[in-house]
């Protein structure tokens, strides 16, 4: 008896916040495509960003845990904390394979990744051996930049929410709650996240 492989879709981002636009396409990802489960990846610390602006990695791994609460279809990992910095792609996507191999792992990727996505280290390998389901971004049109028989398109909703505008709004004593997950939005208050 053949068993089949449950799909994980591994949905990338340093969340810095996680917001309504990131649960709105894990959603749509889950209900419109093949997948069984979204992973949210939280990425440590980039090196060439700014500090001062992102919250400690736990903390963003926590705000996507409160964002999913109690979905059993979702799930936030930080497996890139513990692998070597600075945390490639193809890196994280093979040590899941090693570490899951009952899984099969979908790439999701927003159609603001493709223009530079050929500048990924080892991009044909992952163009080789995973899927990747791209969703529409504001000013991107994907079809035009990148066919390939492993990477496909959804229609999902366009969504122009940045965790940088709510990081600044915040910042500027705006009322954000309904732009994040609620528990998310407690959370940050409770804690004067991004206050200054």
């Amino acid at each position: 008896m053949k068993i089949s492989r449950k799909k994980i879709g591994l949905f990338f981002g340093s969340f810095n916040p996680v917001h309504i636009g990131h649960m709105a396409i894990a959603n749509y990802m889950l209900e419109f495509t093949n997948l069984d489960q979204i992973w949210f990846v939280v990425s440590p610390h980039n090196p060439f960003k700014d500090k001062q602006a992102l919250l400690s990695e736990n903390q963003r791994h926590e705000l996507v845990n409160l964002a999913i609460g109690d979905n059993m279809k979702m799930k936030a990992t930080n497996i890139e904390f513990k692998l070597p910095k600075p945390s490639f792609t193809i890196d994280t996507l093979t040590y899941l394979g090693e570490k899951y191999p009952q899984h099969l792992f979908t790439l999701i990727m927003g159609s603001d990744g493709l223009p530079t996505f050929r500048k990924w280290k080892n991009y044909e390998q992952i163009l080789k051996y995973y899927r990747i389901y791209v969703y529409p971004r504001i000013g991107f049109d994907e079809t035009k930049q990148f066919r390939h028989i492993s990477v496909r398109y959804f229609k999902a909703p366009v969504i122009g929410i940045s965790s940088s505008f709510i990081r600044e709004a915040i910042k500027k004593g705006k009322d954000v709650r309904y732009f994040l997950p609620e528990k998310v939005h407690g959370y940050i208050k409770e804690m004067h996240f991004y206050e200054k």
